[in-house]
């Protein structure tokens, strides 16, 4: 039991022991159960250049691989679509889904490191949640990760980060983000 703590990822320790009793306290849950947790965080890269440039598949693969560790899944269209020259089966995007410990590790990597690096960067936009407690985020460009490498890159891309959380209102959601070091934009 004692290697397992040890063994736990920073954040995790920190919803732990100074999460959970904070806002047991502001929302005054009955007990550590009913506070809300991070299920997931999904990256998605959109690539509508990929109907062109068949290497922007495999650009953005190997960039979401490099910044989560995990290997992405190509997202394929649907649908055929004349005016964008996009037939049904071709490749469109790249996600990937981070659960546990890579999870809360891109999420201390996204806090701590990627944000700060973002030029004129004053915050991100606490009005992004979507009314059930899960926060979306776009991101400009990949370079922000510091993983990936400037020389070795094709094109900047956007990324979209999305969090998951089991919160019942945004309130609750930014008061959990907020304890993990999400730093919000005052409004």
């Amino acid at each position: 039991m004692a290697t397992q703590a040890l063994d736990m990822p920073r954040l995790r320790r920190q919803y732990i022991d100074e999460i959970v009793p904070s806002l047991v306290k502001e929302f005054r849950y009955r007990n550590a159960m009913q506070v809300p947790s991070i299920t997931k965080i999904v990256l998605n890269i959109g690539l509508g250049e990929a109907i062109v440039n068949g290497r922007a598949i495999d650009a953005a693969t190997s960039d979401l691989k490099t910044i989560a560790g995990q290997a992405p899944v190509v997202i394929r269209a649907r649908r055929s679509v004349a005016a964008f020259k996009l037939r049904e089966g071709m490749p469109i995007g790249a996600k990937l889904t981070l659960r546990g410990r890579r999870m809360y590790e891109f999420l201390d990597k996204l806090v701590n490191v990627a944000l700060p690096r973002i030029r004129d960067f004053r915050g991100v936009d606490p009005k992004a949640f979507d009314g059930h407690g899960n926060y979306t985020l776009g991101l400009r460009e990949q370079l922000v990760f510091p993983e990936i490498d400037y020389d070795k890159i094709d094109k900047l891309r956007g990324l979209e980060v999305c969090i998951v959380t089991t919160a019942s209102t945004d309130a609750e959601g930014q008061a959990l983000l907020t304890g993990f070091g999400m730093p919000f934009r005052k409004n």
